[in-house]
């Protein structure tokens, strides 16, 4: 078995995952492909088990899981450069909520051996896709994002489902989320859980002028076009984090589920409710904690 690690230096936990996991790998004769800046930064001790590669894209394609170390972010970012490529993603937990980074620094040997015997299944999410009028296109396991810059001002956007006019939005944004995407940004911003597989997107506008203007959740099987006039202030369009600047004006842009897929592993006994439970701590009551 061979392992491509991706893993976010920053992160307090990192180096302790990383050493776990290089110590596992050695008695098991398993390959561990990291880059060179990863082990360098954490300063990870030289390893027979590591194999060291110039860039996170080398590392992945050497392996057959991708092994996360990080939170969501870092879950992100490894779905964007391998997203083409499909291979399952484990994601070990050293950030802080961690929806699909959620198997926990306690729990790390049994995940190890786990992958080792084939002991888990594969919860395939979709990504959502935007093409521009020119045909550019874009991809976000989480959300687009339309949304002002540097500016107090709200903005302007506009919303068609499947040809018809949904709204004209005044508010500081537009999120279109995936279910995957609905426990980030969009649920900050009062939009609703949506179980992962559920082929839906959800519009959720951020802070509207009008009160009454409320989230909505579609079926990703039919186009969402979303125009942006010229307006006084700039205004930014980004997938999953990553701003694209747009150039020209009226920007429109048609969202549909994607055909490609995030296949994220999870372990025996995982449980996407469960998450949300520890994650959001439903149905803790402080009367009961002991002092």
């Amino acid at each position: 078995m061979k392992l491509g690690i991706i893993a976010n230096p920053k992160k307090y936990e990192v180096r302790e995952v990383l050493e776990k996991t290089i110590k596992w790998a050695e008695q098991k004769n398993i390959s561990l492909f990291i880059t060179t800046g990863t082990c360098k930064e954490t300063e990870l001790p030289e390893s027979s088990a590591v194999q060291k590669t110039g860039t996170d894209e080398e590392s992945i394609a050497a392996c057959d899981y991708i092994f996360v170390v990080g939170g969501d972010g870092t879950i992100l970012y490894t779905a964007r450069i391998s997203k083409d490529i499909g291979k399952p993603i484990l994601g070990v937990n050293s950030g802080r909520l961690g929806f699909m980074a959620n198997t926990q620094i306690e729990d790390l040997e049994r995940a190890l051996e786990c992958l080792l015997k084939n002991d888990f299944v594969l919860d395939k999410r979709s990504f959502l896709k935007a093409t521009t009028e020119d045909g550019t296109t874009f991809h976000a396991l989480n959300e687009f994002l339309f949304t002002r810059k540097d500016s107090i001002s709200m903005v302007n956007v506009s919303a068609e489902y499947d040809g018809s006019l949904i709204n004209t939005y005044w508010a500081d944004g537009l999120i279109v989320a995936s279910p995957t995407g609905s426990t980030a940004y969009s649920l900050a911003s009062g939009g609703p859980i949506v179980a992962p597989g559920t082929e839906v997107f959800l519009v959720t506008p951020i802070n509207p002028h009008t009160l009454t203007t409320r989230p909505l959740v579609l079926n990703s099987n039919h186009p969402l076009k979303v125009t942006i006039e010229k307006q006084e202030n700039e205004v930014l369009f980004s997938y999953d984090g990553q701003v694209h600047e747009i150039e020209s004006f009226p920007f429109s842009i048609e969202i549909l589920k994607s055909d490609l897929t995030f296949n994220l592993i999870h372990l025996p006994g995982q449980d996407y409710f469960e998450t949300l439970r520890n994650k959001l701590m439903w149905g803790m009551d402080r009367r009961r904690v002991s002092s």
